[in-house]
């Protein structure tokens, strides 16, 4: 009974650190009876006892990472040059490696604990086996999470960089000032290209979208029964370039595609925004190629 509660206490002290279970230099020293600075000094003496693959120096940053949770403090050691301050990271040990510790320590309680600890390491290997599948399946959960806070972050960032305020929105009938100050503000984010695919577009439309940026490239693809003729495009291009306008019979809804980076789905055509009531929402920047694709 005292052997189990033994081994479950230096289970505690078992590490994953680059993918490996490790034991940390002072933790050994503590079961081992003998203190931290011995130890090293011993591994130091018998150096071709333990090759890199046995043990290794941790970095600062795992060291860090490991402090809070084992309490591994970083010793301070004064060198010779005035005010110089030098942090000594802690070596961890895999299980072979802290084998051999009770090699080269020599005393009756390294011999007897590296046993409790050899079993520690079978437990826990035991219990990681027994659970693989439940650890994948966090693993999986973690790197979805992980994707979804980055996709998260980046609609943050757009909607900083670019200035949205909603993500989607429902205008009612009579709201036309409303609406149609919402799709100006649309159109004061680009910063390159704005790109428009709408059935009904006529010269309201392009009123809006004088209020664009100078030098900000547009693309209408609109209906080929559309109002517009080539001397409305030839005019517009003439104060506000550069509009191009192509056609197609493909498309019911409507999007408007701000830098290639944002996707607006609109659910009237801009010319009667606010005359009924309709909704707009972001989609996902990945399907504007898709979109596009197939015009």
């Amino acid at each position: 009974m005292e052997s189990e509660i033994a081994t479950k206490g230096i289970e505690s002290r078992i590490l994953t650190i680059r993918n490996q279970q490790v034991m940390i230099d002072r933790d050994i020293a503590e079961l081992y009876g003998v203190e931290t600075r011995r130890l090293n000094e011993q591994v130091k003496r018998n150096s071709e006892r333990f090759p890199e693959e046995f043990c290794f120096q941790l970095t600062k940053e795992e060291t860090e990472t490991i402090s809070s949770k084992s309490q591994i403090a970083t010793l301070n050691v004064s060198g010779n040059l005035r005010g110089s301050n030098i942090k000594k990271m802690p070596f961890a040990f895999i299980e072979q490696g802290v084998a051999m510790l009770s090699t080269v320590l020599k005393s009756e309680t390294a011999v007897s604990m590296s046993i409790q600890i050899m079993k520690a390491f079978v437990a826990l290997r035991k219990f990681m086996l027994i659970n693989a599948q439940v650890f994948q399946r966090l693993e999986n959960i973690e790197k979805h999470q992980i994707t979804t806070d980055s996709k998260i972050n980046e609609l943050f960032d757009k909607m900083g960089k670019y200035k949205i305020d909603n993500t989607q929105g429902i205008f009612f009938q009579g709201q036309i000032f409303d609406a149609y100050a919402k799709f100006e503000s649309f159109i004061a984010q680009a910063q390159k290209e704005i790109i428009l695919i709408d059935n009904y577009v006529d010269l309201s439309i392009l009123e809006r979208f004088s209020k664009k940026k100078p030098n900000i490239k547009i693309t209408i693809w609109t209906s080929p029964k559309t109002p517009l003729t080539l001397q409305d495009i030839q005019q517009f291009n003439t104060q506000y370039p550069t509009l191009t306008v192509n056609h197609t019979n493909k498309m019911h809804d409507r999007f408007l595609i701000i830098d290639n980076k944002i996707l607006y789905h609109i659910g009237a055509s801009l010319k009667d925004l606010g005359k009924k009531c309709f909704a707009f929402e972001i989609l996902d920047k990945t399907l504007i190629p898709h979109l596009l694709a197939k015009l």
